[in-house]
């Protein structure tokens, strides 16, 4: 996997790709990151790589020149041909798609990965319309720029890749996994079937006059293993409720809902 990215700020990308996850799978030869300075694309005296929009209007927008010509000495694949090249150039804007584990593990498959980073007031249509293969959004909220929104997407998809983490179950049992062939949730270890982590707990088992439930160390998994799927549904139910729509229920879940609605109401 190769994880590119275009900014006008590449000095942001010393500490978030120098840490944790993506170091390892670059150290372990799994990933490949490189950063891409916009301005060096500008020709004029003062790197220009912003202007005023058409139609008036606040603020400044990134012009479509340097990023196009970027993109081209960067010989990535034409669009009609990236698909099959296993290459994706990605627009990170406020009106994009919204990024989710799902667009996650889709990137992940992929065997490269270009993020261009927006900033100012937005960046010139044509470089969504005619470059990038998809527009995301981290989330429905303002950011300066995208170099946020490219880090967490970088990060996100590379604890993805196959080896990455080491244990490869640890990504099964993770918030917002949804796994095939699951479905009514988690055994007594991992699969967390969209919902919400369930709660974890180590030692000691005590700490300052809280104990850990007597449920995780009495030893019986199959209790283990309800306990942890009520809790899920709990917490999922507390903070994110939206979850509900779309992860798969079992009977089993169906009726641990209505049972913890039941004694809330």
């Amino acid at each position: 996997m190769k994880i590119e990215i275009i900014t006008i700020f590449p000095e942001f990308f010393r500490g978030p790709l120098d840490f944790g996850i993506v170091r390892r799978a670059r150290e372990a030869g799994l990933a490949t990151t490189q950063v891409h300075d916009l301005r060096a694309f500008a020709h004029d005296r003062h790197r220009t790589v912003d202007d005023r929009p058409f139609g008036g209007g606040e603020g400044m927008v990134l012009k479509p020149e340097p990023i196009f010509e970027c993109i081209e000495e960067m010989r990535v694949s034409p669009r009609e041909q990236r698909a099959a090249a296993k290459e994706r150039v990605v627009l990170l804007s406020a009106q994009g798609k919204r990024f989710d584990q799902a667009v996650a593990a889709e990137l992940a498959g992929l065997e490269r990965i270009v993020l261009i980073c927006g900033r100012y007031e937005g960046v010139d249509e044509r470089v969504g319309e005619h470059l990038a293969d998809l527009e995301l959004s981290i989330g429905d909220y303002v950011l300066s720029g995208g170099e946020l929104g490219a880090a967490v997407i970088a990060d996100t998809v590379t604890r993805l890749i196959p080896g990455a983490l080491g244990n490869e179950a640890s990504t099964r049992q993770e918030s917002f996994t949804a796994q095939a062939g699951t479905r009514g949730g988690a055994d007594s270890t991992c699969g967390s079937g969209g919902l919400l982590d369930y709660p974890h707990y180590t030692r000691p088992a005590e700490f300052r006059g809280i104990p850990v439930p007597e449920v995780l160390v009495n030893g019986n998994h199959e209790e283990i293993r309800k306990w942890r799927r009520r809790t899920a549904l709990e917490k999922t139910l507390r903070n994110r409720p939206d979850l509900l729509h779309k992860a798969e229920l079992s009977d089993e879940d169906k009726k641990t809902l209505a049972r913890i609605t039941s004694t809330e109401i």
